[in-house]
């Protein structure tokens, strides 16, 4: 095979691999308290579940404003982070 025809799909399923979902997903290792803080600038957050076997541990990533990285927080904290969001809705409506 032509070398242009090889590194074009190579390049193609580089880039398939890295825009869908079939790349390593990010899991934690461990949990860790929260400050209140931090909680105060979480933008968002998603469930990491031991469940379907990718992770290890259930934990909640908490993607905090300006920092690049999740922080890793224990499943008890989804309460107050769903009663945050909430919060943050409604208050960024009504400005």
């Amino acid at each position: 095979m032509d070398l242009k025809v090889v590194f074009l799909v190579v390049s193609l399923m580089t880039l398939a691999i890295i825009s869908t979902d079939a790349y390593i997903p990010t899991c934690c290792i461990k949990t860790r308290d929260i400050p209140l803080r931090k909680l105060m600038m979480a933008e968002r957050f998603q469930f990491q579940n031991s469940a379907a076997g990718i992770c290890d541990i259930d934990a909640i990533l908490v993607y905090i404003k300006a920092q690049r990285k999740p922080w890793c927080a224990h499943p008890r904290y989804k309460k107050r982070l769903e009663k945050l969001m909430k919060w943050k809705k409604g208050t960024s409506t009504s400005l």
